[in-house]
C-alpha cells in the first residue's frame, strides 16, 4: 500500500489507498433443515486522487500491477467529478475493543448446531415453516493518505436469525440476535415470537380507519431509512429534505431521540473513524423531538462549507447497503449505528394501550413513496389486529400508510428494548396514534 501510495501522490495533489479483508461464514435453514452452507474470503484496494479538484477513483482485487491501478484512477479524472476536499490528517483514534479473538474459532458446523437447536426449541411452537440463519463476519480494514494518515482496525461479527411463518403464507413472526461472539438465542426472543404467533394464528377483516400502529424493529427498517434521507447531508445539499432549514425546530414528539453511537463497542461494529479516515463521534440528531443536526461524509461536507461528522462510509444507497461491495464504492453519508432512544415500557404494557391498531410486524415495499420527503407506504407483512389492549388476530392484505413527520408527531409510547434494524442501527418498538390502516374493509 505505501508504494502505490508514494506512486499516487507523484502523479497528483492527494491519494488514499483503502484496504479490505473479511472471511464470512453463513449458514441457511429451511423448514427447519439445514439448506446451505456458504464460506467466503474477499479483500481487495482502491485508490482515490484528487487532482486540480477533481476525482478519480480505481479498484482491484490484489496489487500485483499498482501502475494499473494507477492508471485507471488517472483515467477516470476525465469524468470530471468535483472534489473540493482534502483528505484528512487523522491521529490515533479512540481505541474500541471491536474483536473477539474467539470469533475465529467458531466454525460452521457451531452455527449449524445452534440453528438446530433453535429450530427444535421452536418446533413444537408451530404448525407452520421455521427458517433460520447464523453467520459469522472477520473483517479488517486499513486506510493510508497523502497527509499522513495511517489508521487501521478488525471487528468481527456473529448474528443468528429466526421466523415463525404463518402456514400456506411467506410471512411471520421473526427474530435477529447480534454480539461480537457466539452467544446462545435469547430465550427471551423465543418466548416473545411464540407468544406473538399463537396470539395471531387467527385471520381477521378489521374495518380500515385511522388507528395506533405499534412500529415493530422489522418494520421499523423503512422509517429508519426516510429518517436518514431526511438529515443526510446529500439530500440537504440537493435540496429534496423537508427538514433541511428546520435546525431547532421541533420535527417529532419530545418522545423521540435519535443519535449516532460509532464509539459504543458494547455492540458490534464500533467505529473510530470512518471509510475516510474521519474519527468518529457521538452525534445526536434529534433530541427530544427537536432536530439538531445533519451527517456529511467529506465530499458533502465541503460543498456546505461544514464539518464533516465522520459520516463517510462505503456502503451502497437504500436497499443496496444490504449486499453492495465496499471495495467496488466510493463512500456517501451513511449512519449504520443509528439509535432511537427507548422508552421504559415492555411490549406487554405497550400492546395494552393500543385501544385499536396494528402491531406492524414487517413491512412489504418499504421502498415506496417519496423517501425524501418521508412518505411511507407498507404493506402489512405481518400485521397483529388489537383491540382494547389484546391480540384477536393477524391482518392480511392491508397497508399502512402517511409521512414518518405526522405520525411521529403522535408518540404514545416507547418500548424498553432495542432489537438490531438491517443495516440502520438499533431500535425500540414505537407506538403512534392516528395512523392511516387500508385493508380490505
Amino acid at each position: 500500500m505505501e508504494e502505490l501510495l508514494q506512486m499516487a501522490k507523484k502523479a497528483c495533489d492527494q491519494a488514499e489507498v483503502y484496504s479490505i479483508s473479511y472471511d464470512d461464514d453463513l449458514v441457511l435453514f429451511e423448514d427447519a433443515r439445514l439448506y446451505d452452507i456458504n464460506s467466503k474470503k474477499q479483500s481487495g484496494f482502491s485508490l482515490r486522487i484528487i487532482r486540480d479538484g477533481k476525482l478519480g477513483f480505481a479498484y482491484t482485487r490484489n496489487l500485483i500491477n499498482r501502475q494499473e491501478l494507477l492508471r485507471n484512477a488517472q483515467d477516470s479524472l476525465e469524468g470530471k467529478v468535483e472534489a473540493d476536499y482534502q483528505f484528512p490528517s487523522t491521529p490515533k483514534p479512540t481505541p474500541l475493543k471491536t474483536f473477539d479473538p474467539s470469533l475465529e474459532s467458531l466454525s460452521p458446523s457451531d452455527l449449524v448446531e445452534e440453528c438446530n437447536r433453535l429450530c427444535q426449541l421452536l418446533i413444537p411452537q408451530t404448525d407452520g415453516e421455521i427458517s433460520a440463519a447464523a453467520y459469522t463476519h472477520v473483517e479488517k480494514i486499513r486506510i493510508i493518505n497523502s497527509t499522513g494518515t495511517d489508521l487501521s482496525m478488525q471487528s468481527g461479527e456473529y448474528g443468528i436469525y429466526a421466523n415463525m411463518i404463518f402456514p400456506g403464507s411467506g410471512v411471520g413472526i421473526g427474530r435477529d440476535f447480534l454480539s461480537k461472539k457466539f452467544e446462545r438465542f435469547p430465550q427471551t426472543l423465543i418466548q416473545e415470537m411464540t407468544e406473538l404467533f399463537r396470539k395471531s394464528s387467527r385471520v381477521v377483516e378489521p374495518k380500515s380507519g385511522r388507528m395506533k400502529v405499534l412500529f415493530m424493529p422489522n418494520s421499523m427498517m423503512g422509517i429508519n431509512w426516510r429518517i436518514l434521507s431526511g438529515t443526510n447531508g446529500k439530500n440537504i445539499y440537493l435540496k429534496v429534505s423537508p427538514v433541511a432549514s428546520k435546525i431547532g425546530t421541533k420535527i417529532f414528539d419530545e418522545k423521540i431521540t435519535i443519535y449516532d453511537d460509532p464509539l459504543n463497542d458494547a455492540r458490534p461494529k464500533a467505529r473510530s473513524f470512518d471509510d475516510e479516515g474521519v474519527a468518529c463521534r457521538p452525534l445526536t440528531l434529534v433530541q427530544d423531538g427537536v432536530l439538531k443536526n445533519f451527517f456529511y461524509d467529506l465530499n458533502y461536507a465541503a460543498k456546505l462549507k461544514v464539518p464533516p461528522t465522520g459520516s463517510g462510509y462505503r456502503t451502497g444507497e437504500l436497499f443496496m447497503a444490504l449486499s453492495a461491495d465496499p471495495i467496488t464504492l466510493k463512500p456517501i453519508p451513511a449512519l449504520p449505528h443509528l439509535v432511537i432512544k427507548p422508552g421504559k415500557s415492555s411490549l406487554t404494557e405497550l400492546v395494552k394501550q393500543i385501544d385499536r391498531g396494528i402491531i406492524l410486524e414487517g413491512a412489504l415495499g418499504p421502498h415506496s413513496g417519496n423517501i425524501p420527503n418521508g412518505d411511507f407506504s407498507f404493506g402489512v407483512s405481518p400485521g397483529l389486529y388489537v383491540e382494547k389492549g389484546k391480540i384477536v388476530g393477524r391482518v392480511k392484505d392491508a397497508m399502512v400508510s402517511g409521512n414518518i413527520y405526522e405520525p411521529f408527531q403522535q408518540v404514545v409510547d416507547i418500548g424498553d428494548t432495542l432489537y438490531p434494524c438491517a443495516v440502520w442501527g438499533w431500535v425500540p418498538p414505537i407506538l403512534c396514534d392516528d395512523v392511516n390502516v387500508a385493508t380490505k374493509n
